[in-house]
């Protein structure tokens, strides 16, 4: 099986805007998403929802001391705003399920994860 990443991207001051039920309404999509998921036979093994990207922390070396600034690294409309991580057989089908998500949410980006375990004993 593989691993993929499905990665979610949002414009965080819409977001912060949004009323409730516009909030409630995404979450059940969210809920709908993962229940398809489950019914199609692939496998959530990890995701969030993320803060804010106000709140993240970069961290870079300098030398040998880590340099660490707030904020995010790059000053955009949209930042990843949350993410799953979903184990299958079948790419295509799962296209297909995160095309019902992207429905809410926009496009949505699908990246195969590297198996490091492969040829290792």
């Amino acid at each position: 099986m593989t691993e993929y990443a499905i990665l979610i991207p949002g414009d965080e001051a819409r977001w912060a805007a949004a009323s409730d039920a516009d909030k409630r309404a995404m979450y059940d999509r969210h809920n709908a998403f993962a229940a398809m998921l489950a019914e199609r036979g692939h496998t959530i093994t990890g995701g969030a929802e993320l803060t804010h990207s106000s709140t993240s922390r970069l961290v870079r070396l300098d030398g040998d001391a880590a340099l660490v600034t707030d904020g995010p690294y790059a000053e955009t409309t949209e930042q990843l705003t949350g993410f799953y991580t979903v184990r299958t057989d079948d790419l295509d089908d799962l296209l297909e399920c995160v095309a019902f998500l992207a429905g809410g949410e926009g496009p949505l980006e699908v990246r195969a994860c590297v198996d490091h375990s492969v040829g290792q004993a």
